[in-house]
């Protein structure tokens, strides 16, 4: 039958609001009901066909100690499903019409039979819902107006000349009302368990498109950024030797092209991850061994770069060669915006699970801008964050600037893919 309760009447117990959507893979749970603006016209259809059936069969078997069916009989059956067409919208009405229906039909000496599947639906309907302590109130009325009419109102109830209804049948009540309480305890527990599984599910996917929106953010903050603050450096190179040293401006503006190129590339790929979601990018992710890249672009923007390896390269866990590589490419960036300072040393030390980065420039700073919006440290950090490592960053003694960073490995030590290339001389620990 159709699962009662609207999102108005639900959602008042502990569990909170809980609304019909389709389960995992596209299947609807079946605890999942109609919405509460349309009538269940066709399970009540279909019970009001069985409740009639089973009636008229019972009575065959009752006709010496019970009333026949009559048409104040049949309207009374008929009464009570009529109620449950509104036992969405009305839970706990309905749910107390149909058992005082079902006492009447009972107080007027009718069969017993399938009137209590009446009852049955409508206790189910206001349990669902949230209204448990209304569903178990009305079933109880049932259950104590039916010994009061057995034991003892029946004197003077028809059928006349009836007698008291044995006990075995009351145990058999019993358990009837248990039952429903029982199949409805266990809907309504079913019910909140979806919905605590669609709440997860929804959070988890916040979770995921936050993560992979900050990713996309930080990919192309760290490209831009490096990319445009080298073409800023040329740009201002080329207008101030346009006349004098038409040779040099030309270098520059070569320079420029070829930053604009890689950085188009770059981003041509992080945006192409957005158009075709899990597919595998066409370049692979740079890493460590463009490291002396990195350094030819920020020789080409007026900044010499010293690279130092201490300690045997080893193979970087997935995402850590990236994660390296940004970190001393936002490093470099900010020396060439905002460091007076036309050098800068990079030492990256391997040690035993970890690889430490650091990057000193001697400043001291300048106020130059070129149009950064402050997110550069923020990205270093989230990057280090997410594979467990950390990074820090400040002035250092005896001036300029310093940034440091510890990134954890992962793998047998060795000269692997993403491991810096040891063209630099080695420095002992």
């Amino acid at each position: 039958m159709d699962e009662p309760g609207s999102d108005e009447q639900r959602g008042r117990g502990r569990a909170g609001p809980i609304r019909a959507h389709p389960g995992p893979g596209g299947w609807r749970s079946p605890w999942a009901q109609p919405a509460p603006d349309r009538l269940p016209w066709r399970s009540t259809l279909a019970l009001t066909v069985v409740v009639l059936v089973g009636s008229y069969v019972a009575e065959r078997g009752q006709l010496d100690h019970r009333v026949p069916l009559d048409a104040a009989g049949l309207c009374l059956l008929l009464l009570g499903q009529a109620l449950l067409l509104l036992r969405l919208r009305h839970p706990v009405l309905v749910a107390f019409a149909t058992s005082a229906t079902a006492l009447v039909y009972l107080g007027a000496g009718y069969p017993y039979g399938p009137v209590f599947l009446t009852v049955a639906a409508g206790c189910f309907a206001a349990v669902v819902a949230g209204h448990r302590r209304a569903a178990w109130g009305a079933v109880g009325i049932v259950w104590a107006g039916h010994l009061l009419i057995a034991h003892w109102l029946y004197r003077f109830l028809p059928p006349g000349g009836d007698h008291a209804v044995p006990w075995g049948q009351e145990l058999a009540i019993t358990a009837w009302v248990i039952a429903i309480l029982a199949a409805s305890e266990f809907a309504r527990l079913r019910r909140e368990q979806w919905a605590r599984e669609r709440a997860e599910r929804a959070a988890a996917e916040k979770r995921r498109t936050d993560a992979e929106r900050l990713r996309i953010a930080r990919e192309l903050h760290d490209v831009l950024a490096h990319s445009i603050s080298v073409i800023n450096v040329q740009a201002g190179v080329g207008l101030a030797l346009l006349d004098s040293d038409p040779e040099q401006a030309r270098t520059a503006l070569t320079t420029i092209r070829a930053a604009s190129k890689e950085a188009l590339g770059e981003v041509r790929q992080v945006l192409g991850t957005l158009r075709a979601p899990g597919e595998a990018p066409r370049t692979p992710a740079p890493g460590l061994e463009r490291l002396p890249e990195l350094v030819g672009q920020a020789a080409s923007a007026g900044l010499t770069v010293d690279t130092v390896t201490v300690g045997a390269p080893a193979r970087l866990g997935p995402g850590a060669g990236l994660a390296a590589f940004r970190i001393i490419q936002e490093a470099l960036t900010n020396v060439v915006r905002h460091s007076g300072s036309r050098t800068a040393r990079v030492t990256l030390t391997w040690a035993r699970g970890r690889l430490a980065l650091r990057i000193d420039d001697e400043g001291p700073a300048t106020r130059a801008d070129a149009g950064g919006g402050g997110n550069g440290l923020v990205g270093m950090r989230e990057r280090a964050a997410a594979l467990g490592g950390t990074v820090d960053a400040g002035p250092r003694p005896g001036g300029g600037y310093r940034v440091e960073a510890v990134i954890p490995l992962s793998g047998a030590p060795g000269t692997g893919r993403g491991a810096a290339p040891d063209t630099t001389p080695k420095e002992s620990p």
